[in-house]
């Protein structure tokens, strides 16, 4: 077993239990104190992502542009899933890169934008809702580029961004060459090959909602602890969506399938799951500010942006009287070894 796998399986078992430490608060009205266990913090634990979704859709509402946006769905066929299973790593990095120089080539093709320079926010995912493994990545990407001054808005149509069949093509292409040179292509079936690659694009107007949608899935893990509805000798029962007949429904699965399951979406160390290209890339010499001017120039607007506040954050209330709790102190866990 990986050592990534055994690490996960080891920090949520250990999570809130005091073996991350424990923070120590004291009631301001009745003095009562309260121990709250420090949660471990691993982005595959069900316990410790909700606060990073909002506030990292905070950010990203931040840096909305006045234009209108795409939401972009790749997925790898079911023929190449068990290959990118066994070489995340790689597989991984090759599906964002192969995307990114696919959809600057056509980008750049005067028929949809005429310029290379899009900039676009793009997030790996790798389950469905029985736990199966089903490799996707979302993009969402503002309906436009910048010239090659960084002097003009440059938009695309209002309901298209680039076509998808060429982009399939052009997309398919650059990842046989990149398995190739890798190492791996004669471990693929060369039927993938002639096989239709799932690519979806939508136009989704002005992209808060987009935002919304993705952030859901974004800090989310393979499945959440209210989806789990019993565990009752070795057997875990949890819900899941029947996608055609959009019902919710309940499977049973044996421990060690369950666990299995989940462990195959545990990503590789470090691995970044999301990443922003082009413009939106925090390295860029073009502030945000300055493309909303050139956008708003282009559209003959004028675009007002409201500073969005940071979501509030609910005081710790005392279980006893309902008052407000005060940080006392930091109690520091024991060392942890490797696990084993």
């Amino acid at each position: 077993m990986p050592q990534s796998h055994k690490k996960t399986i080891r920090d949520i078992m250990e999570c809130r239990n005091g073996s991350f430490g424990t923070m120590v608060y004291e009631c301001s009205n009745c003095r009562n104190l309260h121990f709250i266990h420090c949660c471990c913090g691993n982005r595959h634990c069900p316990n410790c992502q909700q606060s990073k979704a909002d506030q990292w859709l905070n950010q990203q509402m931040e840096k909305l542009l006045p234009t209108h946006y795409f939401l972009l769905t790749i997925t790898f066929p079911q023929g190449l899933r068990e290959l990118v299973r066994s070489h995340q790593r790689k597989s991984y990095g090759t599906l964002f890169s192969c995307i990114n120089e696919a959809l600057k080539k056509l980008a750049k093709d005067t028929r949809f934008i005429g310029s290379d320079r899009i900039g676009y926010l793009a997030a790996l995912h790798t389950w469905g809702s029985m736990l199966q493994y089903h490799p996707h990545l979302h993009l969402i990407i503002p309906g436009g580029a910048l010239s090659d001054h960084n002097d003009q808005w440059l938009s695309s149509r209002q309901d298209l961004f680039v076509h998808t069949k060429p982009l399939e093509i052009i997309f398919k292409a650059k990842f046989k060459n990149a398995m190739k040179k890798a190492g791996l292509l004669d471990q693929i079936d060369p039927a993938v090959w002639k096989q239709k690659w799932v690519i979806d694009s939508q136009s989704v107007g002005q992209g808060q909602n987009s935002l919304r949608y993705l952030a859901r899935y974004v800090f989310r893990v393979a499945i959440s602890n209210n989806r789990i509805k019993s565990i009752e000798n070795d057997v875990i029962k949890f819900s899941y969506k029947d996608r055609e007949k959009k019902k919710w429904k309940i499977m049973a699965l044996d421990a060690m399938e369950f666990i299995r399951r989940f462990l195959q979406h545990v990503l590789p160390k470090g691995f970044m799951k999301i990443r922003h290209y082009g413009f939106l890339n925090p390295n860029c010499a073009l502030s945000i500010e300055k493309i909303r001017k050139l956008i708003s120039f282009i559209h003959d607007i004028i675009a007002l942006f409201t500073e969005i506040p940071e979501p509030a954050i609910p005081g710790i209330k005392c279980s006893h009287c309902g008052h407000n709790l005060k940080f006392i102190l930091f109690v520091k866990p024991e060392p942890r070894g490797k696990p084993r």
